[in-house]
């Protein structure tokens, strides 16, 4: 599994992308990015997640891409937007918010799909710490970035949040669920 891993100039260019296009939102204005010749690496398509904690470090907000679609630098600018104000968990972000706001970007790798014969089998093959999970099944799908595991360091915690975050019970299982796993490069401002 591979991902772009950015060097810090890359890193910080990113995470102003993010806040500005925030930002603009905010004021209601239109984000113009030019990509100066430096970050050309970021033109490169990736899969992105932007993640908003409040000063509480509670989740403010998280919405990204499993397939990369788009240059990197615009995935993070659409997904910090989207994170912000189209996230369905949340009412979208006001300007008073703003300042507490912490903000992380995850770049994705590929996901690979995961052979399992059983929720042990899944287990056993799962990654703690290290690996994403996508779980799909009819049209529910629902995913958790590696930086779940902050929050959910035990495997089984791990899996039924996931599987009540696709609105499953979160012991449910079923031989016609289906599971790709990712890892990811993540920094935060």
């Amino acid at each position: 599994m591979r991902f772009i891993e950015p060097q810090q100039a890359a890193k910080d260019y990113l995470l102003a992308i993010a806040k500005q296009a925030i930002e603009y939102r905010l004021m209601d204005k239109a984000q113009s990015l030019n990509l100066p010749e430096q970050f050309s690496s970021l033109e490169k398509q990736a899969a992105t997640f932007v993640t908003l904690k409040d000063r509480f470090n509670s989740l403010r907000g998280c919405i990204g891409t499993l397939q990369a679609h788009e240059p990197l630098y615009l995935s993070v600018a659409h997904n910090a937007v989207s994170a912000a104000f189209n996230d369905p968990r949340f009412a979208p972000m006001t300007a008073d918010e703003w300042p507490d706001i912490k903000l992380s970007i995850s770049i994705l790798s590929e996901p690979s799909p995961l052979l399992v014969a059983s929720e042990q089998d899944l287990k056993q093959q799962l990654n703690a710490n290290v690996d994403g999970l996508i779980l799909r099944e009819g049209a529910r799908s629902a995913t958790f970035l590696p930086s779940v595991w902050e929050d959910l360091p035990d495997k089984e915690q791990f899996l039924s949040h996931l599987k009540q975050k696709a609105g499953f019970a979160a012991d449910y299982w079923s031989d016609t669920l289906r599971f790709s796993r990712y890892q990811s490069y993540s920094f935060k401002s």
